[in-house]
């Protein structure tokens, strides 16, 4: 019979959060994103703030050939 574990295990260690990013010049999608993500953080809504983020990280402006 195995003694039953009775200490918790290492906190996980999730890294430093990625900067917020910057609208990409001259793309559309990424200031509309700007502008949602200003309102969503004046709203206390971080989800959607980190929503915005990822869109704007993920915006086609940023892979090759994808240019807008």
């Amino acid at each position: 019979m195995t003694e039953p574990v009775k200490t918790m295990e290492d906190a996980p260690h999730l890294g430093d959060p990625l900067p917020t990013p910057d609208p990409a010049p001259g793309c559309g999608r990424c200031e509309q994103l700007a502008v949602q993500r200003t309102a969503a953080r004046a709203e206390g809504d971080w989800t959607r703030v980190t929503d915005c983020n990822i869109e704007m990280r993920r915006c086609s402006h940023t892979r090759p050939g994808g240019a807008r």
